[in-house]
């Protein structure tokens, strides 16, 4: 099982948009700054999941979702509109 996600900042609220097979964890470095992109951000959430079968489904789903390069369209996605 694989997630695709996006994350907010709750410093900057700012979105940022990935996929793992470990979101807990993943999450857990994010917020323990181990990550160069996200350190400014600190500390993150989870405001929005997918499931999916395989790694490669959940990376598909956040090329294209990184593609639409607005904030304004992942707020959408993460209402559900």
């Amino acid at each position: 099982m694989a997630h695709f996600y996006v994350l907010r900042s709750l410093k900057t609220g700012r979105f940022y948009v990935g996929a793992t097979s470990r979101l807990r964890e993943r999450l857990d470095e994010y917020n323990r700054r181990q990550a160069k992109s996200t350190r400014s951000g600190v500390p993150w959430e989870v405001v929005y999941t997918e499931v999916y079968e395989t790694i490669q489904e959940a990376k598909a789903r956040e090329q294209q979702v990184k593609s639409w390069k607005s904030a304004v369209a992942i707020r959408e996605l993460i209402e559900g509109r």
